[in-house]
């Protein structure tokens, strides 16, 4: 737990300096407990007179607990624009509120950070190269997905289309009513 909070809370607080809106908004919440729950690793955190987090016990009660979804990590990578509306928020709502704000708005300057490593054009190229393999690499994997889909339902037989479905649903109907009328045909002999 230690070594998580040694890596989270710093990075969290070098997005905070990179915005100073964000510790403006949270520094008005200066004192405020808050706990991350992540599954079976629990973060406790406190907002200090910076506006910036601070780890704190977990012994004290949160005045907001954030619920993280088990498949953080995939949304991260996937699905980022829709991450937040699978985290769940309990608490204080005036916290809770300005938590969701922060937290949605709050971008990290990559190119920035590399900048100052390297400079600022290996810094700029770096980073393109890197959203163009990502790109790149998102694109196979969903043609892959795509064409595995197709195959095991157009080619394997594993599972039925909607047409086909439909198409048994009406047949099973009309055998139903046949067979009703058979029945009262052999009741009236």
């Amino acid at each position: 737990m230690a070594s998580i909070e040694s890596i989270l809370v710093p990075a969290l607080n070098h997005l905070l300096d990179g915005e100073p809106w964000a510790a403006e908004r949270l520094r008005s919440h200066s004192g405020a407990r808050l706990q991350i729950e992540a599954g079976p690793l629990v973060l406790a955190l406190v907002i200090n007179a910076q506006g910036q987090f601070s780890p704190c016990d977990t012994t004290s009660p949160a005045l907001v607990t954030i619920t993280l979804p088990a498949d953080l990590p995939v949304k991260l990578m996937v699905d980022r624009d829709n991450l937040f509306s699978s985290v769940r928020l309990s608490g204080s709502a005036d916290l809770a509120e300005t938590l969701a704000f922060v937290f949605r708005n709050l971008r990290w300057d990559a190119e920035g950070d590399l900048a100052r490593l390297v400079g600022d054009i290996p810094a700029r190229r770096t980073l393109m190269t890197l959203r163009d393999l990502s790109a790149h690499c998102l694109g196979s994997t969903r043609r892959v997905v795509d064409n595995v889909s197709e195959y095991i339902r157009e080619d394997s037989g594993l599972l039925v289309n909607q047409v086909e479905i439909v198409n048994f649903g009406s047949e099973i109907n009309r055998l139903r009513d046949d067979l009703a009328r058979l029945e009262k045909r052999v009741a009236s002999l």
